[in-house]
């Protein structure tokens, strides 16, 4: 659906055979339907994930899926991102907002959003749709800019995710009852099916199917 938030299109939560959701996954290993619920709010940055993890606290759940990042780095311009020290500091409060409870938290890395640069930077369309909605300019604004500014640009918000996922992986890996995927969301590689071409921005339903695989195939690799 376009512009609202679609948790049973979700790669953590969505319902359907095709789309085979982290949630659904879940449940055909432990052999009947789980629980589920969708905490995540369109626009979320990692400030408000604290508060999210409170709520998730209260439900007495097994475990989480964390998916943040893609806003923080997505904004206005690159001197409005959240800056590397503050997402340390949020994300830390986040985990220690659960730290007393026994769910599992499964964190996946933050996508490689400069992909959709790659993608889509000659198609008259998605730069339409990302200008006058003002899309990720951090990243998309001038995309058929050669400039050296412009090339410094994008080069600065792909390191910022990178920063970004070191962080996660660093703190995960020091928290009890945390797993970090090892960057399998950040290399799934994904291509222009994988985007819907509502935004030219999130995750189409090949996309959502894409996480959910790299995302579960991480936390729980077969053996």
């Amino acid at each position: 659906l376009p512009y609202v938030d679609y948790p049973a299109g979700s790669w953590a939560t969505g319902t359907g055979a095709t789309l085979q959701s982290v949630a659904d996954r879940a449940s055909a290993a432990v052999g009947s339907a789980i629980p589920r619920y969708n905490d995540g709010r369109s626009g979320a940055k990692v400030a408000d994930l604290p508060g999210q993890m409170a709520t998730v606290a209260g439900r007495d759940v097994a475990a989480v899926t964390v998916l943040m990042g893609g806003n923080d780095v997505c904004t206005s311009s690159v001197s409005t991102m959240t800056s590397v020290a503050d997402f340390r500091s949020r994300f830390a409060a986040t985990l220690a907002a659960i730290s007393a409870d026994s769910t599992h938290v499964l964190v996946a890395s933050v996508p490689d959003v400069y992909l959709l640069w790659q993608l889509f930077k000659g198609s008259r369309t998605a730069r339409s749709v990302w200008s006058t909605f003002r899309i990720c300019q951090s990243l998309l604004a001038n995309p058929t800019s050669t400039q050296r500014a412009d090339v410094d640009r994008r080069a600065a918000v792909r390191q910022r995710v990178v920063d970004y996922n070191a962080v996660l992986a660093e703190l995960c890996a020091a928290a009890p009852r945390c797993t970090f995927d090892g960057n399998a969301v950040y290399d799934a590689g994904f291509t222009a099916a994988d985007v819907t071409t509502r935004d030219y921005f999130h995750p189409s339903a090949a996309g959502q199917r894409k996480l959910a695989a790299a995302a579960w195939g991480a936390w729980f690799p077969t053996p």
